[in-house]
């Protein structure tokens, strides 16, 4: 298995800029951090199973309100334009409060309330080491982190640009985790 690896080296390229996003080739995700353009392709069938039913436990209750308390998009795989960063998450969520009318654009400019990333052996680095800081700098509140092989779910909350790990769920655990505490399923039903 490979890990994300950028495209560009930086001492000896120009820093990545949106047309490299948008020349990328179709069946890849590109994203720009810190100035590096990192492409993956497409999701593994595990990796999507999670991160489409991960979506369906949520959209229900979050963003319909049905049998939850509404007030929320749920948005899978939205492109952020954070500052110089492309950002690709596999889930996000605004508060309609902070976000009232769905923008008709083809990316976000305004940071999610909650991102959760699906972790996979070719983006666990990238998802981790250099995703992670940008969420926190842009005012994320809420960090999921789904593992598909380790079968877990870690819930981090930010606070002053720090992220403290609030939650842990494994295998078939009840989660019912901030933000979306006014619901509870199980963890296994991510799974296969």
């Amino acid at each position: 298995m490979t890990t994300a690896t950028p495209r560009r080296d930086p001492v000896a390229r120009p820093q990545a800029t949106y047309q490299d996003v948008l020349d990328a080739p179709p069946h890849e995700v590109a994203e720009i951090v810190d100035g590096l353009l990192y492409t993956n392709p497409r999701p593994a069938a595990p990796h999507a199973l999670a991160s489409s039913l991960l979506g369906y436990y949520l959209t229900g209750p979050f963003q319909v309100g049905r049998g939850g308390p509404g007030g929320w998009w749920i948005i899978d795989e939205p492109e952020l334009h954070l500052g110089d960063d492309v950002l690709v998450p596999d889930i996000a969520g605004w508060r309609r409060a902070r976000m009232p009318i769905y923008p008709e654009t083809a990316y976000f400019t305004l940071s999610p309330d909650w991102v959760c990333e699906i972790l996979s052996p070719s983006t666990r680095k990238l998802d981790l080491e250099a995703k992670r800081p940008v969420y926190a700098r842009e005012g994320v509140r809420h960090l999921w982190l789904v593992d598909p092989a380790e079968r877990t779910l870690e819930a981090f909350e930010c606070t002053a640009g720090e992220w403290t790990k609030i939650a842990t769920a494994a295998d078939d655990e009840p989660v019912q985790i901030a933000p979306f505490e006014a619901v509870s399923f199980s963890l296994a039903d991510l799974w296969p």
